[in-house]
């Protein structure tokens, strides 16, 4: 289910490897990446070793694709976003992402996001993809709005995080509402 490669025009998203523990732990754990996360920053390496052994459990299981946003200017590893919670049946999967901050604002998410929602729905043919985000992180918003999502509901206290009650948002996309960035498949 999990592409070996995506490319765009900046970035290519691949496959994690237990190479990527610096730079995932880099991004788990700085606290301004990880303010609207659904868990706390992460403290050891041992997190990310942990979160990389999940994401090729999950490549051989089918289970869920984490792909790391690597630069191919520099081949930095610059942050990572993930279909999961399939429901085939339905034809449906929840994403997420995140970013490292000096890459904020520079249109790499949209980018990332853009070919990963591209090969969900047209590789994977799904027909909807959902996200929940903190209320609160508005920059997330925009780009879940961006990429074409509709906000479709709020529930309140519905997550604790760091000993933190917080509220989620909502967002939906349909495959027949999708209206795709370039994107060059490798």
């Amino acid at each position: 289910m999990s592409p070996d490669l995506l490319s765009t025009a900046r970035l290519e998203l691949r496959r994690l490897n237990l190479n990527d523990a610096p730079a995932m732990f880099a991004l788990f754990s700085d606290p301004a990446v990880m303010r609207y996360w659904s868990f706390a920053p992460w403290t050891e390496m041992a997190q990310a070793e942990a979160c990389i052994r999940q994401a090729l459990a999950d490549y051989d299981s089918a289970s869920a694709m984490r792909m790391g946003i690597v630069l191919k200017s520099s081949g930095e590893l610059i942050g990572n976003c993930s279909l999961y919670n399939f429901h085939l049946q339905n034809r449906r999967c929840d994403t997420g992402y995140l970013l490292a901050q000096a890459h904020w604002g520079q249109g790499y998410l949209h980018e990332a996001m853009t070919a990963l929602i591209d090969y969900a729905f047209n590789t994977l043919a799904l027909i909807r993809i959902e996200a929940d985000i903190d209320p609160r992180n508005t920059a997330s918003a925009r780009a879940l709005q961006k990429l074409g999502f509709r906000h479709e509901g709020h529930m309140r206290e519905r997550w604790i995080v760091n000993g933190e009650v917080c509220d989620t948002d909502f967002y939906g996309l349909l495959r027949r509402e999708w209206q795709p960035g370039p994107f060059v498949p490798r």
